[in-house]
């Protein structure tokens, strides 16, 4: 779920971090065995942190058949990152997925998908999309392109860069879960141009900055961004959850994690 700028500038960010060089610092990290965000284990749980946020269950993958339109200004959301018609990650997905199988639910559904991006509209939507998106999920190759397209769009980036900046396992999930939200931009209120504030204010540890202060700094420019849009205005995905973790000095991101989300509380043992 991300701002409508994230449409224009996805590609070129992807394109820019590429698979990236890691800092000396990561290295020295990753060969003492620390593990990053992309182990299996840790990308789990950084997709139940995301969903505590978006669906307020720490059961993802209960989430590939989940879409409603939450009045956002983004039309309908779907999917376990959220997926948005009205900000091209839908319709990436839709388009990977009508690849790898043409006759699919979904696939009579492009030509409207491409007309709505970058609006909240449901024309050409309405009444069946909901329908066929619930169908299509119940299928493992609808669920695959899911993973594949947060992988692509979201995950991979956002781990591939947080690395580069020299940032360990929390650090990492605090870029994926900002790229979720926001996007992949360079617009002040996308991932690209909260990054580009933090760094106005701290270096990042591959800069020779704390690690530390550099995330906290981050997450200053994220609530200054959220604060912006009434659909974000509640930062408790920020200040009761990852502030926390960054307060407890919990830079490996492990468990035992206690947070709270719009007043909801959670736990993973």
């Amino acid at each position: 779920m991300a701002f409508l700028s994230r449409s224009a500038a996805r590609r070129t960010l992807l394109a820019a971090l590429g698979a990236g060089v890691l800092s000396s610092r990561w290295a020295s990290a990753g060969a003492a065995g620390r593990a990053g965000l992309d182990d299996p284990v840790k990308k789990d749980l950084a997709m139940r942190l995301v969903s505590s946020a978006e669906n307020s269950s720490l059961d993802w993958e209960a989430q590939y058949a989940y879409i409603e339109d939450i009045g956002d200004g983004r039309g309908y959301t779907a999917g376990i990152i959220g997926f948005c018609s009205g900000t091209s990650d839908m319709l990436a997905l839709v388009e990977l997925y009508t690849r790898r199988v043409p006759g699919n639910p979904l696939a009579p559904y492009l030509s409207a998908l491409r007309a709505v991006d970058g609006t909240d509209s449901h024309d050409g939507l309405d009444p069946g999309f909901p329908a066929a998106w619930r169908e299509a999920s119940g299928t493992a190759a609808f669920r695959r392109a899911q993973r594949d397209e947060r992988d692509r769009g979201y995950f991979d980036p956002a781990v591939a860069r947080a690395k580069q900046d020299g940032l360990g396992t929390l650090g990492q999930f605090i870029h994926y879960d900002a790229m979720v939200m926001h996007g992949p931009g360079s617009d002040a209120l996308s991932f690209g141009g909260i990054r580009d504030r933090a760094r106005e204010g701290a270096d990042t540890p591959a800069d020779g900055g704390g690690e530390t202060r550099y995330l906290h700094a981050f997450l200053d420019a994220r609530v200054r961004a959220m604060r912006q849009e009434a659909a974000h205005h509640d930062v408790s995905r920020v200040e009761t959850a990852q502030r926390i973790f960054l307060e407890q000095g919990n830079l490996d991101l492990d468990p035992p994690l206690r947070w709270r989300v719009y007043g909801d509380s959670y736990e993973i043992g």
